[in-house]
């Protein structure tokens, strides 16, 4: 009688769909370059946090550069969309200052520090990574410039300069905030910020609005 094989005990990595394999190398990266920073993590160091071997790595990002800027474009992506639901999440202005001014807060409190990687890259001398965060940052304040336009009557330059100001405001804020421990509870500090940004923002008359 044949005697049967022990089952081999070493662990085997489990053939993931293309997506879902992607989505994962994306979590690892993150934790990497969040923890180490772009010019100290290393290939090796997020093939080993996703469990897989390099080629793998290697099969879905040709180099460290593709990774951190797919990453950087999921994130800025994610904030640009934050921002716009913000925007469109009631017709109230000073409910949507404060859901606008909110969603930074929310960018900057998630668990995995994305928004590292947007406002705190150290990769910045990288055009690539310039421009993405440049443009992520203009669209926020287009949109929001959009709404200023709108109800103000005020000029696009106008109305562009004010929504680069309040934007700037809440993610600054936003980031000192967290730097700082998160000692005020998140609701609280969004609202101050918030309420700052609508008592500026509200002296300006809507186009709409009788004469005084």
């Amino acid at each position: 009688m044949t005697a049967i094989q022990d089952a081999d005990p070493r662990p085997r990595g489990t053939r993931l769909p293309r997506l879902a394999r992607r989505t994962q190398l994306l979590g690892a990266a993150q934790e990497v370059f969040v923890k180490q920073g772009y010019h100290a993590a290393a290939m090796d160091d997020i093939a080993e946090c996703a469990g897989v071997s390099k080629p793998v790595l290697y099969q879905h990002f040709p180099g460290k550069l593709e990774l951190y800027l797919a990453l950087l474009d999921q994130h800025c992506e994610a904030l640009f969309a934050a921002v716009q639901r913000a925007l469109e999440s009631t017709h109230d202005n000073k409910l949507r200052v404060a859901a606008t001014v909110d969603a930074y807060f929310a960018f900057v409190d998630d668990d995995g520090g994305a928004f590292r990687l947007v406002f705190e890259s150290d990769l910045t001398n990288e055009s690539a990574v310039r421009e993405r965060v440049e443009r992520v940052s203009e669209m926020c304040a287009d949109a929001v410039s959009k709404i200023i336009a709108e109800d103000t009557g005020l000029g696009q330059e106008e109305s562009m300069l004010l929504a680069i100001g309040l934007t700037g405001m809440a993610q600054v804020t936003a980031r000192y905030w967290i730097a700082r421990g998160a000692t005020i509870p998140r609701d609280a500090a969004s609202q101050l910020v918030s309420s700052l940004s609508w008592r500026g923002i509200s002296r300006f008359p809507r186009k709409d609005d009788p004469p005084h």
